[in-house]
């Protein structure tokens, strides 16, 4: 069995949604998380949830949006903590790539998310691209404070900063990239990091693994993700299935 951590279901376009339902139930996907990234999806990716069994979600806002945050959107993120299919604050962090929001807005919104997750007793979804230094630095300040520390997700930034989280508590998320040619720095990350701390994920629309680059990614894929993690660590697949499993529940309580 699976659980995918980490999707968008509300941007899949190119199969119909009960389509998609059925083919993930049929790749042995039992239950899905779709995270919120912004204000215009966090009813969305709400209303999924409540709509179909299988389905969780996450609230936060992307650092790409961090300028578009105000207090309806926190208001929206404390009032669901409570809710049971509300199961992490996500995706939260700093990009740095694209910066797309100003870097100190990046940063206090970050910040005030962590802080919702302290005070809800929630993991969170992180987000950190071209931002260790920042990423690292906050999360010295918050750490100690997240009881269910959460996942950085679709990670692709230095060992060190993989050190450092995994070294806190921190789950890992990995994804389609992991299949990529020139995906060796992360494929690195990979071997060194503990069965124990590994969680799969698609991040669809996005990343679509090898060998379906140019298709239109879905949670269905997710285990040619599983399948190269195995690989790469070396491991008997149906065993690190197992431990991957138990390490989603961990991460995401709410899911038992």
């Amino acid at each position: 069995m699976f659980i995918e951590t980490h999707c968008h279901l509300d941007y899949l376009k190119a199969l119909p949604l009960e389509e998609i339902r059925a083919k993930i139930k049929e790749a042995g996907i039992t239950k899905v998380i779709t995270i919120g990234v912004d204000p215009l999806n966090l009813d969305k990716v709400r209303e999924l949830s409540m709509t179909y069994e299988e389905i969780y979600y996450t609230q936060g806002i992307h650092p790409h949006d961090a300028k578009e945050a105000t207090e309806v959107e926190f208001e929206k993120i404390s009032t669901r903590s409570i809710e049971k299919k509300m199961v992490a604050v996500g995706e939260i962090g700093l990009d740095y790539h694209y910066n797309n929001s100003p870097p100190e807005i990046q940063r206090t919104v970050f910040e005030k998310q962590l802080q919702l997750a302290v005070d809800y007793d929630l993991p969170v979804v992180i987000h950190t691209r071209d931002a260790d230094e920042d990423t690292k630095a906050i999360l010295k300040n918050f750490s100690s404070k997240l009881k269910r520390k959460g996942v950085v997700h679709s990670f692709t930034s230095s060992r060190e900063l993989a050190e450092f989280v995994l070294g806190e508590g921190f789950y890992l998320g990995f994804n389609g990239i992991i299949t990529f040619k020139k995906a060796e720095n992360v494929q690195e990350v990979v071997k060194i990091t503990p069965a124990e701390q590994i969680l799969f994920e698609t991040d669809s629309p996005f990343l679509t693994p090898v060998p379906h680059r140019g298709k239109e990614n879905a949670p269905y894929f997710l285990p040619f993700v599983a399948s190269k993690i195995a690989e790469l660590k070396n491991l008997d697949l149906e065993n690190l299935k197992r431990q991957v499993y138990t390490n989603s529940l961990q991460c995401f309580h709410k899911l038992s």
